[in-house]
């Protein structure tokens, strides 16, 4: 794991939650943890990773992540066992 991801998977845990992760870097951890990430319509991204799936959607006109969707992305990696 480079310094970047690790950057951006600390943000995720981090409490009180953030509220300015980029959706570019969070689809880049994925990809690093080998999720697989299926773009779907509209706005929707599907990822599966150690046999759980989830969705969420990029935000859009803006590229940040809100709150609510950093928590649902901080749970899904827990159940997915990623800590750390």
């Amino acid at each position: 794991m480079n310094n970047k991801q690790r950057k951006i998977l600390e943000e995720i845990f981090k409490k009180p939650t953030p509220s300015d992760i980029r959706w570019d870097d969070i689809e880049m951890l994925f990809k690093y943890l080998e999720a697989e990430v299926i773009f779907g319509k509209g706005s929707r991204v599907r990822i599966k990773l150690n046999g759980l799936k989830s969705s969420f959607h990029r935000p859009h006109p803006q590229k940040i992540t809100d709150k609510g969707t950093v928590v649902s992305i901080r749970r899904f990696l827990e159940n997915a066992g990623v800590k750390l």
